[in-house]
């Protein structure tokens, strides 16, 4: 591996931890990057799990002051998407994942206008939700865990506009909860494609050390900018990956 191929990976980690803590996008720049250094679509894809892993503990190290004394409901809601990732990760070993393929634009598409819609969403008092509406939510989130699982493609979007009908915290306290979620999530399916697939050790360690920056600095980012900007740019980009896959889906 060249000295330029490790500067790439790295690059391509450090942007990939800065989408995923601010935009759950890590897969927008992080895939491709595998891609381009010869790994094939499926062990890219595991391999960028394996790397992932590290864009959610540097974004949990630089967001203790908005985890603080909300890590009863990160435990409560990981144990939701960490089943859901054990069972897509079953799903993905038993079907291809080109089963979600022609779907997963639309889930992605759907999910950048929520992020938008439910920015509307903090006048509303989760505690008066019907009991009905709540357990679907905690569906939703079960579903996503496996979505995670199988194929992950934006599923951090997903669970991020999840969390904000669940919860009426701040948009920084729910970002920071969902990349701890989410990050067990991709820790569960890493140790089981440990065993059941191949991962590209090399280019993951390079790529999780950018990933670990990113995934450090985005916190920051997020506490000096205003919370509509953001989600704009999260809206952008989920538009931006749905009509990329979209493509590959029905028009590559």
């Amino acid at each position: 591996m060249t000295i330029w191929t490790t500067i790439f990976l790295l690059l391509g980690g450090v942007a990939g931890g800065l989408l995923s803590s601010i935009a759950s996008m890590a897969s927008l720049a992080s895939y491709p990057v595998l891609l381009a250094v010869g790994i094939p679509p499926v062990f890219a894809n595991v391999t960028n799990d394996a790397a992932l892993i590290w864009t959610s503990i540097g974004s949990t190290v630089s967001s203790t002051k908005e985890l603080k004394g909300h890590w009863k409901q990160v435990w409560f809601y990981m144990i939701f998407t960490v089943v859901g990732s054990i069972i897509g990760c079953m799903l993905l070993l038993s079907f291809p994942s080109s089963v979600f393929e022609k779907a997963v634009p639309f889930f992605i598409a759907f999910s950048g206008i929520m992020i938008i819609v439910s920015g509307k969403h903090h006048s509303l008092n989760t505690k008066k939700q019907p009991t009905w509406l709540k357990i679907i939510y905690f569906i939703a989130l079960l579903i996503m865990g496996a979505y995670t699982g199988y194929f992950g493609a934006a599923g951090g979007v997903i669970v991020l506009v999840l969390l904000t009908y669940i919860t009426n915290e701040r948009f920084i306290v729910i970002n920071a909860i969902k990349n701890v979620i989410c990050g067990f999530a991709n820790l569960v399916a890493l140790i089981i494609f440990i065993f059941t697939s191949h991962i590209y050790w090399l280019q993951a360690i390079r790529l999780a050390i950018g990933m670990f920056i990113g995934g450090y600095i985005g916190p920051a980012i997020l506490r000096r900018v205003p919370e509509k900007p953001i989600r704009i740019f999260i809206a952008t980009l989920a538009f931006v990956q749905a009509g990329y896959f979209f493509y590959k889906a029905y028009l590559h």
